[in-house]
């Protein structure tokens, strides 16, 4: 439990980590001064000044920060060519963007790195051989379902299926489904492989089970183990990276106009916190390293995606205020923006506190 609490602070710390080193290593790049590059927030339990810009080790374990002069307060006292707020427009949005390109930078990183070692594919019930690995997975599981009652989750194998004193080794997806449609009302005995584990669990297949869901309650792929050699795979990862963000962005519009329409939202969305995401992060790494490294890179997306949100408090805000700049020929004035981003960092805080307590709530 302990180490897989480490797994999950180092993952997240390190994204947020490489996400200020994009904002950082631009704003070197364009001669801005960086006075700190901090991994962690103060207290600092460490610092070294290595040129103009200290480098420190900090106590709390809840990201990284970058101190540019001027992206966070007043540089009037450096010289010109080094202040921030005396940088062209054009320069300042690529080092506000600089850290979110390195989310995507990170996701793409990753993708390649599994498309190398082998991934698991979804490929269709008749795909020819021969098949590395080729099984039947969950992909999603309904709130409330017989399925979710007994305990299964996204990304089980379905290794086999028993009724009475009889057993299905399973190998196509169509196999569950008929097998399912088949014996509705009964109890059913799963064995399922998660990760290196494998059990069982019974269920009872509804006989009537509601509009848009199956007798079980879940979803189902047949994937096989694909690789690609080291040149081809960066494009997959580009593909993968570009096909996950527009899914993402695309969930995200039907979400909103779900709210926007008083609509519920679909089922299975939630939002999660720091301890909702741990539970992830240890669940997937459970599942193995490429599904360790798919769901980092999925957060990875998320992440990137968020930030651009026009939100004061995040990059997208700061991208905002740039614009307004821009159209208006000079800056807002910098006690507005900072009171403007003040209140909703607070009210950003104040989310990220009720949904970790609505996460330990459902998890404990």
């Amino acid at each position: 439990m302990f180490i897989n609490i480490l797994i999950t602070i180092f993952s997240i710390v390190s994204l947020l980590v490489i996400h200020e080193f994009g904002h950082f290593i631009i704003a070197k790049k364009f001669g801005v001064k960086v006075e700190e590059f901090g991994v962690g927030y103060p207290p600092r339990l460490y610092g070294k000044k290595i040129g103009e810009t200290l480098y420190s080790i900090n106590l709390l374990p809840l990201g990284a920060f970058v101190k540019i002069p001027g992206a966070d307060g007043d540089d009037s006292h450096l010289e010109d060519y080094r202040r921030y707020s005396a940088k062209p427009i054009w320069q300042r949005t690529l080092i506000i963007l600089g850290g979110v390109l390195s989310f995507w930078l990170v996701a793409i990183i990753l993708l390649s790195v599994i498309f190398t070692i082998g991934t698991p594919q979804a490929i269709s019930d008749n795909e020819p051989g021969p098949l590395v690995d080729a099984k039947v997975q969950i992909i999603d599981i309904a709130a409330g379902s017989p399925a979710e009652i007994a305990g299964l989750r996204a990304g089980d194998t379905i290794k086999e299926f028993k009724i009475q004193n009889l057993g299905f080794e399973i190998n196509l997806v169509k196999e569950v489904q008929e097998l399912t449609e088949k014996y509705k009302g009964e109890e059913v005995v799963l064995t399922i492989q998660r990760g290196k584990e494998v059990f069982t669990t019974s269920l009872i297949p509804r006989l009537v089970p509601p509009e848009g869901e199956g007798a079980m309650g879940v979803a189902l792929v047949r994937t096989a183990e694909k690789k690609f050699s080291w040149w081809y795979s960066p494009i997959k990862g580009i593909e993968a990276t570009a096909n996950l963000t527009g899914a993402i962005i695309t969930s995200w519009g039907q979400i909103l106009g779900n709210l926007i329409r008083a609509k519920e939202l679909p089922s299975g969305v939630q939002l999660v916190g720091p301890v909702g995401l741990g539970v992830l992060i240890n669940q997937a790494a459970q599942l193995g390293l490429n599904y360790f490294l798919q769901f980092i890179a999925m957060i990875s997306i998320y992440l990137a995606i968020f930030n651009l949100l026009p939100i004061p408090a995040l990059d997208g805000g700061k991208l905002l205020f740039l614009g307004i700049e821009k159209i208006k020929g000079k800056a807002i004035p910098r006690k507005l923006e900072e009171n403007v981003t003040a209140v909703f960092f607070s009210l950003l805080i104040i989310l990220m506190i009720f949904v970790t307590i609505k996460d330990i709530m459902r998890l404990f």
